[in-house]
């Protein structure tokens, strides 16, 4: 096991890592910028150093400024935790290059499975199920449309290297298709450096389901079962659950089965993500893999009993995965709401500032991620949310009731947060049943003519 980690991130995500290092007696160095100067979970860690000001291409994202304070405090591994880095190859090939220990993937599988048109090459390969589109890089623009023919409208405009909606266009038809393939490639360009982008089939109406995945240096890899993530606004995820509702167990073992024979041909070690979009008919279709751990992996911690931050720093000292697939077992039900700065009545304008009342939720089966004390300053800087609320039951519907319970005792103010329209969603009829499409939070939020 590691002496001592550097945390590479912020909020939450930091904090939460910090506990995991504690439980394993490992020592934790988090960074921090002039932003984050104040933050209450930095006394928590064994040292925190400052990696510059408030921006974060000056800091959370700066990797020079992350290797020199790993040095300066002789670290033997870096958590990236999600966002910033986490994704990046040149980042875990600076960490190797500096004997760092990266608690993620080599450089070379998360290239092979980041970058979406070798990931759809490699699930192929495995049996994993994709979108009928482009095989590789679109050339230009005649071939597009050529693709988009044999495969019908409508289709998407992906970018290859990219992620959270950027770089993504909807194309109904010839005309907008050739409109958008430039717009989408300098878009990309411009989010992630690389303008890369490839073209598949359209589902109107589907589910995102995503499959927990764990991998380990000796060429193990198992499935920590499903989560939906269907209720999302602007391609981002506001509520998740686990297990899924309504989903045909049999095609998803298949489905999880062969996510892990593609994790194993990646060489991939720590968590990952297979994410899918389900259509009407239960059929699986692989969007993408997330190379790291995701914001909503608490709702599997709570079904499964696995603590995903811990096996991840675990495997990356080289451990085993240490639990059989056949011991994967799945217990009762979990939801997850984010909690975000920003106030809904107005178009989700962000919403920093101090945070003077902070009443938590409590009680049997209540779980909350957040960093956030009394007295809190929420910056501008950085993404808005300031906490994640999960609760667990036997279930789906005690699981329901319960969640609702809490977001009625969460008081959070002056600022505005998502808790009144999480209050909605729990008790909308649709979601309640089952019910919700990718589509259907922006159909409900769409101001009526």
């Amino acid at each position: 096991m590691f002496k001592r980690v550097l945390i590479a991130n912020r909020g939450e995500i930091a904090l939460r890592i910090i506990r995991a290092c504690q439980e394993l007696g490992v020592e934790t160095v988090c960074v921090y910028s002039t932003a984050d100067k104040d933050a209450p979970y930095l006394k928590l860690a064994d040292r925190a150093i400052c990696i510059g000001p408030g921006p974060a291409k000056e800091s959370y994202l700066n990797i020079a400024r992350l290797i020199a304070a790993a040095e300066v405090t002789d670290v033997d591994a870096i958590h990236p935790g999600y966002g910033f880095l986490s994704e990046r190859p040149d980042f875990s090939a600076a960490c190797r290059d500096c004997k760092i220990e990266f608690i993620g993937p080599t450089p070379e599988a998360m290239q092979m499975l980041g970058d979406k048109v070798e990931c759809k090459k490699t699930a192929r390969a495995a049996g994993v199920p994709v979108f009928p589109g482009s095989e590789d890089a679109i050339e230009d623009e005649e071939e597009a449309v050529r693709i988009a023919r044999d495969i019908g409208y409508p289709v998407i405009i992906k970018a290859s290297a990219g992620g959270g909606g950027r770089g993504m266009k909807v194309c109904h038809n010839e005309a907008t298709l050739r409109n958008q393939l430039r717009v989408a490639s300098q878009e990309a360009q411009a989010a992630f450096g690389n303008g890369a982008v490839f073209i598949e089939k359209y589902l109107e109406h589907a589910r995102h389901v995503e499959i927990q995945m764990l991998g380990d240096k000796h060429g193990d890899a198992i499935y920590l079962w499903e989560r939906d993530c269907s209720m999302q606004r602007r391609h981002q995820k506001v509520i998740e659950e686990a297990p899924g509702p309504h989903i045909d167990r049999d095609k998803l073992r298949k489905v999880c089965e062969s996510a892990a024979k593609m994790i194993r041909a990646a060489k991939y070690h720590g968590a990952a993500t297979c994410e899918f979009l389900m259509d009407g008919r239960g059929d699986f279709y692989m969007l993408e893999v997330n190379t790291r751990v995701q914001v909503e992996h608490p709702v599997t911690e709570l079904i499964t009993g696995i603590d995903i931050v811990k096996a991840s720093i675990r495997i990356a000292a080289g451990e085993r995965i240490g639990v059989k697939q056949s011991d994967v077992q799945v217990r009762g039900h979990a939801i997850e709401c984010r909690i975000n700065a920003e106030d809904p009545d107005k178009g989700f304008r962000p919403s920093a500032g101090k945070i003077e009342t902070w009443q938590v939720p409590g009680g049997p089966g209540v779980r909350l991620d957040s960093h956030v004390v009394p007295g809190y300053v929420v910056p501008p800087n950085y993404d808005s949310m300031i906490g994640k609320l999960i609760v667990h039951a036997d279930t789906r519907d005690e699981a329901l009731d319960r969640m609702a319970r809490a977001l009625r005792e969460f008081k959070v103010g002056p600022i505005h947060t998502t808790i009144s329209l999480h209050q909605r969603l729990i008790e909308n009829t649709d979601f309640r049943r089952g019910g919700v499409d990718i589509h259907y939070l922006e159909r409900l939020l769409k101001p009526q003519k």
